[in-house]
């Protein structure tokens, strides 16, 4: 059996030999290359550095196959290159098989379809949770090759999208997963110096889980310190985000640093729109109104912001979660790319990265605070607490969960589309109006979820 819930809102997702098993994987790649049309439609496979990435790689290219799928497998990549693949090569869809950030006993499946567009919760992960469920699979037979020059490919794509003016000191922390593969090379082809840690691809990964966070990243603080360096860059497992360090050796907010690209885009762009996450500070939009730009706020979460971003035409997009977006790369998120963007801008100039950071607008606000809440019950818990807000009066928008405001502030709390959480995050006009709406908010959820248990 199947387990239904390893079906998630933006992939699929699970333990290995629990959750997700070869022969999961193989109806899962029956199920997909249903989806997609069965035979002679074209596939791109890829997988991250994880242990089992190599059985559940064969497992699910037998499962495209026996539909008629003709798969092209380009081995271990960065997601973002994976997406790249399925843009330039004209496949009718793609496969990832990566589990992100979670720890190594995980993995899973990123599906995308004909023109790199995410196969997602709204745009088809329920069709193919259903066909896959069902195993109402079509027949054929498909082909497999290997082509072993994407990397070439992707970077040759760059060529006349970065132009990095003088050589710059770069700290690179790859949590040992894909960016290892190519992002050292990518900084060295514009003359930086890189100064690698964790770089070496390790499905174990030995040095830390591989999700950039503050505790994760505090080796790569020190080294952009102790070396001099312009500033750092920590990599997720499978390359889709970027968390930056500034100059300082400080961890640089997603948002502020969207600010960054904003200013600097819409210099030769005004009148551009750029999507923003409904959870980021209300900087970014006073940035985008202020340089000439148009504002337009997404639900979290890639699928949202990748479809808003073709939707409006976007020069640019953000995420809280270090995920960017650029309209160049057809609106997808690419951890490298927003690295080497960064360069750009910091090459471009004699300011370091910590002067343009104070020099951005900022409020006070926490990162995103998580309450255990079972799936089950999640959404009904922020569905409950929004209809509360709402009768006491409050301003609040339900574009994602609920965005609550207060004369001092803001808070949204809405349910995780991955983990069985409530989330929250905050921001306020100074450090203790934030207080007062952290502990609001969390008496809140804490009793709301106490409540519906």
């Amino acid at each position: 059996m199947i387990s239904s819930h390893i079906f998630r809102a933006y992939d699929i997702r699970g333990i290995f030999n629990k959750d997700l098993t070869c022969e999961t994987a193989l109806n899962i790649g029956k199920g997909f290359g249903t989806f997609l049309g069965g035979q002679n439609k074209e596939v791109i496979v890829g997988r991250d550095v994880r242990l089992s990435g190599d059985v559940l790689n064969n497992a699910l290219i037998g499962g495209l196959t026996s539909t008629g799928c003709n798969v092209v497998d380009i081995g271990i990549v960065p997601t973002p290159v994976m997406a790249f693949a399925v843009v330039r090569y004209k496949k009718d869809g793609g496969v990832m098989i990566t589990a992100s950030h979670n720890p190594p006993e995980w993995n899973g499946f990123k599906l995308f379809k004909e023109g790199g567009a995410s196969c997602a919760q709204g745009t088809g992960m329920e069709e193919v949770k259903e066909i896959t469920l069902s195993r109402r699979f079509v027949m054929g037979e498909g082909t497999v090759k290997k082509h072993e020059k994407v990397f070439n490919d992707y970077s040759t794509f760059l060529k006349d999208k970065i132009e990095i003016d003088r050589p710059l000191k770069v700290a690179m922390d790859a949590s040992n997963g894909t960016c290892g593969l190519i992002a050292p090379d990518l900084f060295k082809k514009y003359n930086c110096i890189v100064v690698p840690i964790n770089i070496e691809p390790d499905g174990n990964f030995p040095a830390h889980l591989p999700e950039p966070t503050a505790e994760t990243l505090t080796d790569l603080m020190k080294v952009v310190k102790n070396e001099k360096a312009d500033f750092g860059v920590g990599y997720d497992g499978d390359g889709d985000r970027s968390v930056f360090i500034d100059d300082k050796g400080r961890i640089v907010p997603a948002d502020i640093t969207l600010t960054i690209f904003s200013d600097y885009t819409l210099e030769k762009n005004r009148g551009s729109k750029i999507v923003y996450s409904i959870d980021c500070s209300s900087a970014v939009d006073e940035v985008i109104r202020e340089k000439g730009g148009v504002p337009i706020v997404s639900k979290v979460g890639r699928t949202f912001i990748i479809n808003k971003m073709v939707e409006e035409n976007a020069i640019l997009g953000g995420e809280n979660s270090s995920h960017f977006y650029f309209g160049e790369l057809n609106g997808f998120d690419d951890g490298i790319f927003a690295s080497l963007k960064l360069a750009e801008i910091l090459s471009k100039t004699d300011k370091k990265y910590s002067e343009m950071i104070e020099a951005a607008p900022q409020y006070p606000s926490i990162p995103i605070k998580k309450f255990d809440c079972s799936d089950d019950k999640k959404f009904e818990v922020v569905e409950e607490l929004k209809r509360e807000f709402k009768a006491k009066g409050y301003k609040t928008v339900d574009l994602d969960g609920v965005k609550v405001y207060m004369p001092e502030g803001w808070v949204l709390i809405r349910a995780s589309n991955t983990m069985s959480q409530v989330k929250m995050t905050a921001e306020a006009k100074n450090e203790d109006e934030l207080k007062k709406i952290i502990h609001f908010a969390s008496e809140k959820i804490t009793e709301k979820i106490r409540q519906m248990k």
